[in-house]
């Protein structure tokens, strides 16, 4: 298995555990971490296996950190109008 599937599954693991965590601020700091280190590591993964695999990881993490996706498109939408 190659260091950036790895690092991605890891990243997946990481996340998983910090949402058990109860928070105060509704994950939301978490979430930017999150974001902070997930960008490189989507990045290293295309460079290695293409984009298809790419837009697979990017789909997962998607999937865990749905609510920024949501309020991205809400705001993305109210620019738009």
């Amino acid at each position: 298995m190659s260091e950036s599937i790895l690092l991605a599954a890891l990243w997946g693991v990481a996340a998983n555990i910090l949402a058990m965590v109860p928070s105060r601020d509704n994950h939301w700091s978490r979430a930017y971490l999150l974001i902070a280190c997930g960008i490189p590591i989507l990045g290293f993964v295309t460079m290695q296996h293409g984009p298809v695999v790419g837009l697979i990881v990017l789909l997962g993490g998607m999937s865990i950190l749905r609510w920024p996706v949501v309020y991205l498109g809400r705001w993305v939408r109210s620019r738009l109008d």
